[in-house]
C-alpha cells in the first residue's frame, strides 16, 4: 500500500536478541554476587571467630603468667624461719622468745602474713603492666589441713562468681615454699584461685571496633548489591516500558496514517473527482486523522515538558460544576457506542476554584475517557462532588473491568498500562494517569485511586479553594443521561 513506510525487521529481531541475552545473564549475575556476598560474610566471620578463640588464649596466658609472678612474690616475701644464730651467749640471749617458738613450731600461712587489700595491689600491678587495665577479677587464698578445705582470704565478690562459673577463666596456683627452704613441709598447703568473669565479654569488648568495621563494610557492600540490582530492575523496567511505548506510538501513528493514503488514493479516482459529496467527506477523513494525529504528538510533547517539570500553569477562577458539564457533553457519542451513561452528583455548595482552565479541563477529560476506555457495554460512571473547609472533591466512580493491585499501584506511572495480554483493543501511550497526577501536584492537589478487578474503579481528585472567601452560591445538580 502506497504511503505507508516499509520498516526493516533487523532493529527488532536485534532488540529481541539483546532482550533474551539480558533475560539469560541477568540470574547468573544474581546468583554470583548472590555467592560472593555469602564468601565473604562467611569469611568475615570465621576471621572474627579465630581473632576471638586467639584473644581468649592470649588472656589464659596472662593470667597464669600473673598468678605465676603473684604466687613467686607472696612466698618470696613471706620469708624463712628464724635464725638460730640471734640466740645465744654471743648474742646476748639466754634462751629464744615465745613468739621465736611460736613461729618456729607453727609459721604462718600467706593468708596470714598479707591483707587482702596487699594481695590485690599485687594483682592488680600485674595486670596493669600487661595492658589489662579494664579486666576485672575476683581472687581467693585456701589451705587444705586435714583433707578439709578452707577459705582463708576472699576478696569481695568471691563467693558470688565462683558460684557462677558460666563463662568465666578460672585459674589455680598452688602456694608452696620451694624445694630446700626453710618453710618446706612445715607449712599447711595453701592455693591461690583467680576467677577473670564474662571472658567473653571481655575479649568482644577488646575487637568491638573490628565487629563494627566488619559489619559496616558487609552492610556497604549489601547496600551496594541492593542498589545494582535495583537499578538493573528499573532500567529492565524502563526498557520494557520504553518498547511498549514505541509499538503503541507506532500503531496509533500507523492507524491514521493508513486511513489517510487510502483516503488520497480514493481522491484520485476520477469518479470521486466528478463528486463533491464524497471528495468532501474524504477530505473530512483526512482532516480528521491529521487533527487525531496532531493530538497524539501534543500528548508526546507535553509528556517531555512535564518530566522536565517545565509545566506551566495560568491559574484563572473557575466553577468546578461548569467544566464538568462542558466535558461530559463531548463524551455523546463515546457513551453511546457503550451503550453507558453518567450520573452527575454535584452536590458541592461552593464550586470556585483557582485553576489553569485548559489543564483541568484535560484532568476532567482525561478521568472520563480513561472510565470509557476500560469498560465494557453498560457503562455507568457517577461523577460527584463534594466540599470540606479547606478542598473541592471530586469522585470518578465506574462499573468497568478494575484493576489488579499491582496495577493501582503503577497506575500513575508514565508509559505504564495495564497489561491485557494479547489484546490491544485500548489505544494510548499509557500518559494519560500520569498527565493528570502530575497537573494535580501541580495543583497543590490530591489524586487517589481505588478498585477492585471485574467490578469498577473510582479515582478521587482534591483541590484546593480559592485563597480568598470562598463563594457562597449553592449548585443545583444536573442528572446527565
Amino acid at each position: 500500500m502506497r504511503g505507508l513506510a516499509v520498516i526493516s525487521p533487523e532493529p527488532i529481531l536485534d532488540g529481541l536478541y539483546k532482550r533474551n541475552l539480558v533475560k539469560k545473564i541477568f540470574p547468573i549475575v544474581i546468583v554470583l554476587i548472590t555467592i560472593s556476598l555469602i564468601g565473604t560474610i562467611y569469611v568475615q566471620y570465621n576471621w572474627l571467630r579465630t581473632m576471638q578463640i586467639d584473644k581468649q588464649h592470649n588472656l589464659r596466658s596472662n593470667v597464669f603468667d600473673i598468678m605465676d609472678e603473684v604466687g613467686t612474690q607472696l612466698m618470696e616475701q613471706k620469708g624463712t624461719l628464724p635464725s638460730l644464730r640471734n640466740y645465744g651467749p654471743k648474742s646476748g640471749f639466754s634462751r629464744p622468745s615465745d613468739q621465736f617458738r611460736m613461729e618456729l613450731m607453727k609459721p604462718p600461712t600467706v593468708a596470714q602474713k598479707f591483707t587482702e587489700y596487699e594481695v590485690e595491689e599485687k594483682l592488680r600491678k600485674a595486670f596493669n603492666q600487661r595492658g589489662l587495665n579494664t579486666i576485672k577479677f575476683e581472687f581467693s587464698i585456701r589451705s587444705s589441713v586435714s583433707d578439709l578445705i578452707a577459705y582463708e582470704l576472699n576478696s569481695r565478690n568471691y563467693i558470688n562468681e565462683i558460684q557462677d562459673t558460666v563463662g568465666e577463666l578460672i585459674a589455680f596456683y598452688p602456694l608452696q615454699p620451694s624445694s630446700g627452704s626453710d618453710l618446706e613441709n612445715l607449712v599447711p598447703d595453701e592455693e591461690m584461685i583467680l576467677i577473670v568473669p564474662n571472658v567473653k565479654s571481655v575479649v568482644l569488648s577488646e575487637i568491638q571496633w573490628m565487629i563494627a568495621g566488619s559489619v559496616i563494610f558487609t552492610l556497604v557492600i549489601i547496600s551496594a548489591f541492593y542498589v545494582t540490582i535495583n537499578a538493573w530492575l528499573r532500567q529492565k523496567k524502563m526498557s520494557e516500558i520504553k518498547n511498549d511505548f514505541i509499538n503503541n506510538m507506532t500503531h496509533e501513528f500507523k492507524t491514521p496514517l493508513a486511513t489517510i493514503s487510502l483516503a488520497v488514493d480514493a481522491m484520485r479516482n476520477e469518479k470521486v473527482l466528478q463528486d463533491k459529496t464524497k471528495m468532501e467527506y474524504f477530505r473530512a477523513i483526512i482532516k480528521e486523522e491529521n487533527t487525531r494525529m496532531n493530538k497524539q504528538v501534543e500528548t508526546i510533547l507535553q509528556a517531555a515538558l512535564m518530566d522536565r517539570q517545565e509545566v506551566q500553569l495560568s491559574r484563572k477562577r473557575l466553577h468546578v460544576h461548569e467544566v464538568i458539564q462542558e466535558v461530559v457533553s463531548n463524551y455523546t457519542l463515546q457513551l453511546q457506542d457503550k451503550f453507558g451513561r453518567i450520573e452527575l452528583k454535584l452536590n458541592a455548595k461552593h464550586d470556585l476554584v483557582e485553576a489553569d482552565p485548559v489543564h483541568f479541563r484535560n484532568v476532567v477529560s482525561n478521568l472520563i475517557d480513561n472510565a470509557v476506555k476500560y469498560s465494557s457495554e453498560n457503562l455507568l460512571l457517577r461523577i460527584c462532588t463534594n466540599t470540606n473547609q479547606k478542598k473541592f472533591i471530586m469522585r470518578f466512580e465506574d462499573n468497568g473491568i478494575g484493576m489488579s493491585k499491582e496495577t493501582v499501584k503503577r497506575v500513575f506511572e508514565k508509559f505504564y498500562r495495564a497489561h491485557t495480554g494479547n489484546l490491544h483493543n485500548v489505544k494510548g501511550f499509557g500518559l494519560g494517569l500520569s498527565y493528570v497526577k502530575t497537573i494535580v501536584d501541580a495543583h497543590h492537589g490530591k489524586i487517589k485511586v481505588e478498585s477492585t478487578p471485574g467490578k469498577g474503579s473510582s479515582f478521587t481528585v482534591e483541590i484546593p479553594f480559592l485563597k480568598q472567601a470562598v463563594i457562597a452560591e449553592q449548585q443545583t445538580p444536573i442528572p446527565v443521561t
